[in-house]
């Protein structure tokens, strides 16, 4: 059962239609946004009941069912072991990207060019959810999905569209680019609906992006100091925005 067990969470970790679920923090907040594990394991079942009912008491009753499992066989099915000692499997919810950005709503949707770690992919998931973004898409190689995107992110990939995409939709919203170089972000000036698309630190966005942009704005910093962290843009920007909206 166990050799079984450990087959079956380590080939949802590659799967694009299941993510791994890792820790309670994470599991909270996937089931809170309609997240349905097949799947739970626990190294302590009771307590794993017992800190629900203390942090999460909406959620009561939805813990129940943990199958209970070693700390040797936990450490064969996550490459870290959470410290609350529970992991799940969920089926990923379908995401249409092109429907996602016809929304009506005039909430910004963010998009990432070929963000490279999966911690930041994470935050910047959780800052899109926190802020009540329309979508969080991605280009390149890196799954949002990842269980350690999953994990960055404290599982709210659930609580909003998160997909990656080979290029960019084709969507009436005024793309944005954030680049240091442009004009300096004024909230009150960005458009409703915008898409805002964020290169990577070290390179920023590709000039094809740039070329398509309909305004380049910079997030004003202190000289001498030459970017900041991907999600820490994605939350200034994306707050700069719900603050003046």
């Amino acid at each position: 059962m166990g050799d079984e067990l450990i087959h079956r969470f380590r080939r949802a970790r590659r799967e694009r239609d299941r993510v791994v679920i890792e820790g309670f923090h994470a599991l909270k907040h996937a089931l809170r946004f309609g997240a349905e594990p097949t799947e739970t394991v626990a190294l302590d079942p009771e307590a794993l009941e017992r800190l629900a009912a203390d942090l999460a008491p909406d959620l009561s009753g939805r813990f129940r069912g943990a199958e209970r499992i070693d700390e040797a066989t936990l450490a064969r099915i996550v490459p870290l072991v959470p410290r609350t000692g529970v992991v799940a499997i969920a089926p990923r919810p379908a995401v249409d990207a092109a429907a996602a950005l016809a929304a009506p709503d005039p909430a910004p949707a963010v998009l990432l060019e070929d963000p490279r770690n999966m911690g930041n992919i994470g935050a910047c998931v959780r800052v899109c959810a926190a802020a009540g973004a329309a979508a969080m898409l991605s280009t390149g190689e890196n799954d949002p999905w990842f269980p350690d995107a999953v994990r960055g992110a404290a599982g709210l990939h659930f609580a909003l569209p998160v997909t990656a995409v080979r290029a960019l939709p084709e969507s009436d919203r005024p793309l944005i680019a954030v680049d240091p170089e442009g004009e300096e972000l004024a909230p009150a000036e960005l458009p409703a609906r915008a898409l805002l698309a964020f290169g990577t630190e070290r390179h920023g966005l590709s000039a094809e992006l740039l070329e398509r942009a309909a305004m380049r704005v910079a997030i004003p910093m202190r000289a001498g100091v030459s970017s900041l962290n991907l999600a820490t843009s994605v939350a200034v920007t994306l707050y700069a925005w719900r603050l003046a909206n």
